[in-house]
């Protein structure tokens, strides 16, 4: 199927690994140029290759997006690489296994500045630009606990609602103009977040006093589908939201989360 994304520039935050760099690949296999964001230029490099590799064109730009001026510096870097901003993954996010009464106000605030200032940021100069030229797509990688609040990091879960009712409210604001914001809720993802070492399967099991097997094993069992995703699973459901193919889906909430959250709205 195509897709229709041939020749669109599309940016990627947090590209430099797990979902976003699954991401940009999936979109670079699309034949779109993609512009990789991230904060280490030494990890967006081999992500870039592999863009380029799947057939597409990759440009990287090292930047924190908490910075207050980041969107302005994200849709000029896009600009100037590929002269037009035609889709934006806000992807950026990270979270950690923190009991609730253990949470510091600085870990809220800093939850708060990644998960909506930032991507309220982006959007606030994308979405113009791409509402200039009458077409657009803006996809908000949330999570699953954003819709079920979850007590491994509950600062993690709230900003991540607060994301899902952002993604929203630009929705209505754009889609007249052709700019369509959706966003994505997975869940447990078999990826750096959750497998590295340190990650979210060696604190569950420091939290617990179990082992990160263990963690793992439970984990997957509350899924109905009984399993982790893959990376791919969740870039795949994003690439289509970028595509002319989802050109009736405005201020959605899809979850791939393998029916963690049993809902049907």
């Amino acid at each position: 199927m195509d897709l229709g994304l041939r020749d669109r520039a599309c940016v990627i935050t947090g590209a430099s690994g797990g979902i976003g760099s699954a991401t940009a690949a999936t979109l670079a296999g699309e034949r779109a140029p993609v512009l990789l964001v991230g904060r280490s230029q030494s990890r967006l490099t081999p992500v870039a290759a592999a863009c380029r590799d799947a057939g597409g064109r990759a440009h990287t730009l090292e930047l924190d997006i908490t910075d207050g001026d980041a969107g302005i510096r994200l849709v000029d870097a896009c600009l100037r690489a590929f002269g037009r901003i035609d889709a934006l993954v806000n992807n950026a996010g990270t979270s950690a296994v923190r009991p609730l009464q253990e949470l510091r106000d600085e870990e809220w605030q800093a939850q708060w500045d990644l998960h909506v200032m930032a991507p309220m940021r982006l959007m606030r100069a994308a979405a113009p630009a791409m509402a200039e030229r009458g077409w657009g797509r803006i996809v908000n990688v949330c999570s699953s606990s954003g819709k079920r609040p979850s007590q491994t990091n509950v600062a993690y879960s709230v900003t991540k609602a607060a994301e899902l009712s952002l993604s929203r409210a630009f929705a209505d604001a754009y889609a007249a103009r052709g700019v369509l914001i959706n966003a994505v809720s997975p869940g447990p993802v078999a990826g750096e977040l959750w497998l590295a070492q340190g990650g979210l399967a060696d604190q569950g099991a420091a939290a617990r006093g179990t082992t990160r097997e263990q963690v793992l094993e439970s984990t997957a069992a509350r899924l109905p589908l009984g399993r982790l995703a893959r990376n791919e699973e969740i870039a795949a459901v994003i690439a289509f939201l970028c595509s002319e193919a989802a050109s009736n889906v405005v201020g959605a909430a899809w979850s791939v989360d393998g029916g963690a959250v049993p809902v049907i709205i």
